[in-house]
């Protein structure tokens, strides 16, 4: 059986500004604090693309990317992502879903995994990972998203 994560961060500002900033992967490495680096490889269709990222060296030097799909689906405010290049994983998904609610926007991932036989870590490590790490940088993205929703405000 794979592993689940789901969690959330409500963000004061508006669903445009949302939905805009954290759907430009080009920006990631200014809006998520893990990321060194976000490549758009190849466009797929009009709602989908193909890009890399590459996390920041870690503690030994070694610094990780991985290829995935990401199809945005603006009508309904989600997007689905999935590894191309899945590494450690037999595979992952990565669900979005923006909800406007009082005078902001919930945003909830969703991700749904399986970690390989020879993965350098288990299944329960794996989501614990996950689950503390969602938190961190979905706190950095509401920050950063909220301070540019109040620097708009300021300029009327």
């Amino acid at each position: 059986m794979g592993g689940r994560t789901d969690n959330e961060v409500f963000i004061e500002a508006p669903m445009d500004l949302v939905w805009e900033m954290t759907n430009d992967v080009e920006s990631w490495p200014n809006l998520f604090t893990e990321y060194a680096k976000a490549e758009i490889l190849q466009r797929l269709a009009e709602d989908t693309i193909r890009f890399r990222l590459t996390l920041h060296p870690d503690d030994q030097g070694n610094q990780w990317s991985w290829v995935s799909d990401r199809t945005v689906n603006e009508a309904e405010r989600t997007t689905h992502s999935k590894r191309v290049q899945t590494g450690p994983f037999k595979y992952m998904s990565l669900f979005w879903e923006y909800t406007e609610a009082d005078g902001g926007v919930r945003l909830r991932w969703v991700q749904e995994f399986e970690m390989k036989p020879q993965a350098p870590v288990t299944q329960e490590a794996m989501t614990e990972h996950l689950n503390k790490n969602t938190v961190i940088q979905m706190g950095h993205i509401r920050d950063r998203i909220e301070a540019r929703a109040a620097r708009s405000a300021e300029a009327g």
